[in-house]
Order: C-alpha cells, then sequence, then structure tokens
C-alpha cells in the first residue's frame, strides 16, 4: 500500500508511550496534570460521562486575555449554562443538514474564486503546472467560505490582490495558534523576559480589531465571531483539503476513481449539489480516510466537571483533565489493519476491505454536546472543493519530490509547503 511517511515526535509520543504503559497512563504537559486514555473504548467511557455541560480543557491564557479586555469568553472558552446556551443558539444554524445544504451557493461562488486562483498561481508557475505551499491558498479559501456563510461578508482572501486588513487577520491567527502553546508552558514569571505573551495578546487585539471592522459589529458581537472563526480554523478544512490532495496525487488509482465517480454523478462539470453527494460514497470515503491518518488535533481533552468519574475501572475525582489520544487511537491495528495504509476502501459498506472498528476509533469532529459545531459546513465545502477540482484537475506530485511529515502545531499540518501539479482536464 501507499503508506504516509512518519510523523515527528508530537503524535507519535502518545503511540510510544501507550507500547510502554498501555492504553491509560498519567503524565505531565506544561502545567496540566493529565490522565491520557488511548483507546476507543476509553474514549467512550469518558465521554459517557461528561455531564450536560462538558469542558474540553481549561484555557487560562484564552480566559485571561478576556479578562484583561473585560471580554466575553465564547463557544470556544466559556462553560456552563452560558456555553449551552450560545451552542444551543448556533446548532439549528449550522448542524442540521437541511439548513447547510441552503449554504450551497454561498460555498460554490468561494470555491469558483478557488479554481480561479489555482488557475492563475499554476500557469505564473516557471513549469506552467505547479502550485506552490498548496496548504496556504487553501487556508484562504477556510476564512473566505466561512466568513461568507456566517457573516455574509468576503475577506478578499481568493484576490489577486489581498486587502491589508485581512492579511493581517490571518497574520493574527496564524500567531494565535503558534503561540497558544508557548504561552501556556512557559512560567508567568517569564514573560518579562520572553515576547511570547506579549505576542499572544497583540494577536488577538488585532483579531478583534479587524473583527470589528470587517463585519461591522460591536465588540460583544466580534467576541462570538471571533471565537466561531478560530473553532473553524482549528477545525483544519484547509489541512484536510492539502493532505486528501497529497495523497491522490501518490495514489493514481484513488484519484482516477474518485474521477470516475464524480463524472458519473455530475456529468460535463455539472455543480454538484447536495443531492449529488449522497451517490458519492468514495469521495466520502477519501475524505474519512485522511481524517483518520490526519485527524485535525492529534489529541483532545476532557476536563470532569460535574461529577467522579470511573474509566478503566480507576476512579477519578472532579477536575481530572482526561486527554483523548486521538491519533494512537485512529493508528490502531485492532480498528484498522496497515493503520499507516491510505485505503478508502476500509470506509465503504460491502467493501472486502470495510474495518470493522469502534464507533469512537476515528472521531474527527469529536462526539457529543461538545461535537464541532463547524462540522455539517465544514464538510459540505470540503466535498464540493474536492469533486470541483477533480473536475478541471488532474493532481500530481513533482517529479523527486519528498514526502511530506506532519507535525503538530495546536493543529496536525504539513511539516513542509506541500507543491502540486495541477494538469487540466479536457
Amino acid at each position: 500500500c501507499r503508506k504516509p511517511p512518519s510523523s515527528n515526535p508530537p503524535p507519535l509520543l502518545t503511540l510510544d508511550s501507550r507500547r510502554l504503559y498501555g492504553p491509560i497512563w498519567r503524565s505531565r504537559f506544561g502545567p496540566f496534570d493529565v490522565v491520557n486514555v488511548a483507546t476507543a473504548e476509553l474514549i467512550a467511557q469518558v465521554i459517557r460521562q461528561e455531564g450536560r455541560y462538558p469542558v474540553r480543557t481549561d484555557l487560562p491564557h484564552w480566559k485571561e486575555y478576556r479578562d484583561m479586555r473585560g471580554q466575553a469568553y465564547g463557544i470556544h472558552v466559556d462553560t456552563g449554562p452560558e456555553w449551552y446556551r450560545i451552542r444551543s443558539a448556533l446548532n439549528p444554524k449550522m448542524l442540521k443538514l437541511k439548513e447547510v445544504a441552503a449554504y450551497a451557493p454561498i460555498i460554490h461562488e468561494v470555491v469558483s474564486d478557488l479554481l480561479q486562483r489555482v488557475e492563475l498561481l499554476r500557469l505564473r508557475s516557471p513549469d506552467q503546472v505547479t502550485v506552490k505551499d498548496l496548504a496556504s491558498e487553501l487556508y484562504k479559501f477556510g476564512f473566505e467560505g466561512i466568513s461568507s456563510i456566517l457573516f455574509e461578508t468576503r475577506l478578499g482572501c481568493l484576490q489577486e490582490e489581498i486587502p491589508t486588513d485581512t492579511l493581517r487577520f490571518i497574520s493574527a491567527v496564524n500567531d494565535m495558534l503558534a503561540l497558544s502553546e508557548m504561552v501556556l508552558f512557559f512560567p508567568r514569571w517569564t514573560r518579562h523576559i520572553f515576547p511570547f505573551w506579549k505576542r499572544f495578546v497583540q494577536a488577538w487585539d488585532d483579531l478583534y480589531d479587524v473583527g470589528m471592522l470587517k463585519f461591522n459589529v460591536c465588540i460583544r458581537d466580534a467576541q462570538y465571531i471571533i471565537s466561531i472563526l478560530v473553532i473553524y480554523i482549528i477545525l483544519g478544512t484547509s489541512n484536510t483539503l492539502s493532505w486528501t490532495l497529497y495523497h491522490l496525487a501518490r495514489d493514481a488509482e484513488v484519484q482516477n476513481r474518485l474521477y470516475n465517480e464524480i463524472a458519473s454523478v455530475c456529468p460535463n462539470k455539472e455543480l454538484p449539489t447536495a443531492e449529488h453527494l449522497t451517490r458519492m460514497p468514495y469521495m466520502k470515503a477519501v475524505i474519512k480516510e485522511t481524517l483518520r491518518i490526519y485527524p485535525v488535533v492529534p489529541g483532545n481533552g476532557r476536563l470532569t466537571v460535574d461529577s467522579e468519574v470511573i474509566v478503566d475501572n480507576y476512579w477519578f475525582p472532579k477536575k481530572t483533565q482526561f486527554h483523548l489520544c486521538h491519533y494512537a487511537v485512529s493508528h490502531d491495528e485492532s480498528n484498522f489493519p496497515e493503520p499507516e495504509c491510505f485505503v478508502p476502501d476500509r470506509w465503504l459498506r460491502d467493501n472486502p476491505s470495510r474495518s470493522q472498528h469502534h464507533p469512537y476509533s476515528s472521531v474527527p469532529f469529536g462526539v457529543g454536546v461538545r461535537a464541532c459545531v463547524g462540522k455539517r459546513v465544514a464538510e459540505l465545502e470540503m466535498y464540493f472543493a474536492l469533486s470541483r477540482l477533480m473536475q478541471h484537475y488532474e493532481v500530481r506530485t513533482e517529479e523527486g519530490a519528498p514526502s511530506i511529515h506532519p507535525k503538530t502545531r495546536t493543529l496536525l499540518i504539513p511539516s513542509k509547503p506541500i507543491d502540486l501539479q495541477f494538469i487540466p482536464r479536457a
């Protein structure tokens, strides 16, 4: 099979630790005292006891910034009844298929801009086929798509000349995510020595300043808007599409099969609809397999708040921080034979390669009431973007191109730019 390259240490650490310590172990992670669980069944046990208002993890540095600026926490930081109120208001708009399908025209408009951008970049390249650093272009596509859907505002991310305030906004999100771990792990007394906290605060300030300007809202509304945008970026649509195209370029058989399915359902480059997607099981399998190998985040958290819990016959008190090791579980041979192989068939019903896996073995959008609020929108964007890219181009790797390893920067991202060739289809 075509195996993805091994990642650098952060994701592999959970695999090594599971081999050393078994499916559950305790460790220190920055300021956190963490209980790691690394089987699907143990993750399920934690989730089933999470209570009415589950908490992923404490984010003291995010809370500190908002307290310092007198701002509301927003959906990613808030907990308890206030989080539930915000989430309940968003669910009908974001998670119902019928509601999300209504965004199709907006998404297609943004995908059309992405196609124009890809065409422009490949024609400008020396060989007139290669698009450099594809992930950065898909990152801009993600920004453009979610702002168009939620706020009926175009940021101009896919324009040839990107507006200055939009570039500032994108840079601020990058800085905030890159600095978040460093700010969390360095002791507070180091803040007057190292610049990380000051830069972290500046990144959030830029996010809110530009957010209020671009979305024409007050500071309180901007707090919720920015929270949703950050969640969407953390969702990692751009990374998932990047890894998908990377694997398709390296596996002509899978790519041809995907193209043939899309062409049979939407001949003559017909724009796909939500109904068309119901007849594209292989495309959904391709995305699922990408998310299995490269979960958006290598691990997630649950902080027990309401009650004591029992996991693997161990008793844990309130305020126990669990780390759900998604990367380790989705690479577990007991759930997915040859887990390092890219095999979309393992997700197809009535297929000999279909994996008999635990339902919690690959949960890229989370589960339960704290599951990702942007799941349906992200899926629709990925399906429409991938299907239309396949309609117009065959993707290939450059000759002699090195393998790309994932690395952890809050998200699981490519360690090097992904450069792919886009060959126009007849």
